[in-house]
């Protein structure tokens, strides 16, 4: 064996490690379109506009009018001189100029440029430069949506008109006990932050089949925000119903006692949650509606039945009894609530980047129910929970926390 052969054969083998899932290369991800992008002509905004939404408070439509933005369209709601409320197209019919800078006057809204006057229906009642008012403003006609109030909320359908269903009515807010009153809130009870949540909505819907993030994000993680009962793991069972998909959390406590929690992701876009925090035991005692605003934002309606002014109001989310807005950054990183959980996820979660498991069996219920109800409007049916019936019952639901004693002899 030659010298060079020998100082060869000498040489040991070094095997080369590679890294892998690494973040070199990866995919940028995508979110589900189908049940997230609510603007005109998509799936789902299509879905939803065959509800009627609560676009703001009763308050909110007076003078001067007030911008909104409903399901990707911007829009004005004012309440004209004779109470009546409207909700119309921001650009007058005549050459475009805003009606947020009309006049609110008895008969409906006089655009700021012309001077034409539109009454909750969009008609055009006057032109005030053409010869007697307009011979032909009847042909004119400002687009508009139906509206309704309700509970202290203005409802809009924003769908096709002849589908137009009943506005529903709801047996929580219906049936009142003694001493109590119904109070409406629109301070994003639910969305643990400011009143409009910059991320998707579905973000938020989702989030109420998922019991399993209350003993984590709000109890082991940032301290126990609920009551103490809420931080024990619960036993989870989910059911689809026609109005949505059902939640029932048994958690079983140190005395022996049943906690019994039932809620439910209803359609259109119902929080059918008990209350986490009060300790309240029994019906559910108020209802939310998660509003699209857009694809990228969404804000919360809540009514409840209450004994107390401001009872609603006091179930935001404290971080060391402190309202979200209240901490600084470095709170939040330390404490982060659902508002944190929610948008850090993105503008729009990425789907496709998803490690679904057993314990997301409802969310994964929610999205097939979700897409069950597309399908009924690609078949020409309506989807689940419209009723054209002016004469339905309210609507019931059967959520509520109950505390129910150990089982004799054990």
């Amino acid at each position: 064996m030659n010298p060079s052969t020998a100082e060869t054969a000498e040489k040991k083998v070094i095997p080369i490690t590679v890294d892998t899932g690494t973040a070199y290369g990866r995919k940028p991800g995508v979110h589900n379109p189908l049940l997230t992008e609510v603007g005109a002509g998509t799936p789902m905004g299509e879905l939803l506009r065959r509800y009627w939404h609560p676009v703001g408070l009763s308050a909110d439509a007076g003078d001067p009018p007030r911008q909104v933005r409903v399901l990707g369209e911007d829009l004005i709601l004012f309440r004209d001189g004779t109470g009546r409320p409207g909700l119309v197209h921001p650009n007058c019919a005549h050459r475009g100029a805003s009606l947020y800078y009309g006049k609110v006057e008895e008969r409906g809204i006089r655009c700021c440029y012309h001077g034409w006057l539109f009454d909750v229906e969009g008609h055009c009642v006057e032109q005030p430069c053409e010869a007697e008012m307009g011979k032909s403003r009847g042909r004119v006609r400002q687009p508009w949506y139906p509206v309704q109030e309700l509970y202290g909320l203005i409802w809009a359908y924003m769908g096709p008109p002849e589908k137009k269903p009943v506005l529903p009515r709801y047996d929580a807010l219906e049936r009142l006990g003694e001493g109590e009153f119904l109070e409406t809130n629109d301070a994003s009870i639910g969305g643990g932050g400011p009143q409009i949540v910059p991320c998707n909505w579905l973000q938020h819907y989702e989030n109420l089949v998922d019991p399993f993030h209350v003993v984590v994000l709000h109890s082991t993680f940032s301290g126990t925000q609920f009551v103490e009962q809420m931080a024990t793991m619960p036993e989870v069972t989910w059911d689809t119903v026609e109005l949505g998909v059902r939640t029932t959390s048994i958690r079983h406590l140190p005395d022996g006692k049943v906690f019994r929690r039932v809620s439910q992701a209803g359609v259109p876009t119902l929080r059918v949650i008990p209350s986490p925090r009060v300790g309240k035991y029994g019906r559910l005692e108020s209802l939310g509606w998660v509003l699209p605003i857009d694809d990228h934002s969404f804000r919360i309606h809540v009514v409840g039945r209450v004994s107390s002014e401001g009872e609603l109001t006091r179930m935001r989310s404290r971080m060391n009894g402190r309202l979200w807005e209240e901490l600084t950054e470095a709170e939040h990183q330390r404490m982060p609530g659902d508002y944190e959980a929610m948008v850090s996820q993105g503008a729009i979660a990425k789907h496709s980047e998803e490690h679904l498991a057993t314990s997301d069996r409802g969310i994964v219920m929610l999205r097939r129910y979700l897409k069950a109800q597309l399908e009924r409007i690609e078949r020409g049916e309506d989807p689940a929970g419209v009723s054209f019936d002016p004469d339905a019952p309210p609507v019931e639901f059967d959520a509520g926390n109950w505390l129910e004693e150990p089982a004799k002899g054990s």
